[in-house]
């Protein structure tokens, strides 16, 4: 279902960044959803192509299918860090897609609910 809800979403909208990676955005109740599948694909497909960060993400989940407690300076963490930074962890905006992407994102923010001020039990009304 949530694979049609995107489709769907897919198909009528069009995306809030066009380039160089296309950037939809979807609003929830308590916010907006970045969908950043092409990036996604893109790094994807760069580790299936690339033996040496093919082999890196395998020691890397063979590290983590050990047994044993995890600290951030584990050899696992290095290897994310190697692999994270050969395929590349930003996506770039540019140009007016940056304001179209703000925008975009103003747009769909939530609206901050209105405060309304408690009465004071035994006040006398204005």
């Amino acid at each position: 279902m949530n694979r049609f809800r995107l489709l769907w979403h897919r198909l009528v909208r069009r995306p809030a960044v066009t380039g160089p990676l296309r950037i939809y955005v979807r609003r929830i109740p308590a916010g907006v959803l970045l969908d950043l599948e092409h990036f996604l694909t893109r790094s994807l497909t760069a580790i299936a192509d690339d033996e040496d960060l093919l082999a890196l993400l395998l020691e890397y989940a063979a590290d983590r299918a050990e047994p044993r407690a995890h600290d951030g300076y584990a050899p696992e963490q290095l290897l994310l860090e190697r692999i994270a930074e050969a395929v590349g962890y930003e996506v770039p905006v540019y140009g007016g897609e940056v304001a179209a992407l703000a925008d975009r994102l103003r747009a769909l923010a939530p609206v901050p609910a209105a405060v309304v001020p408690a009465r004071r039990e035994g006040g006398a009304a204005a």
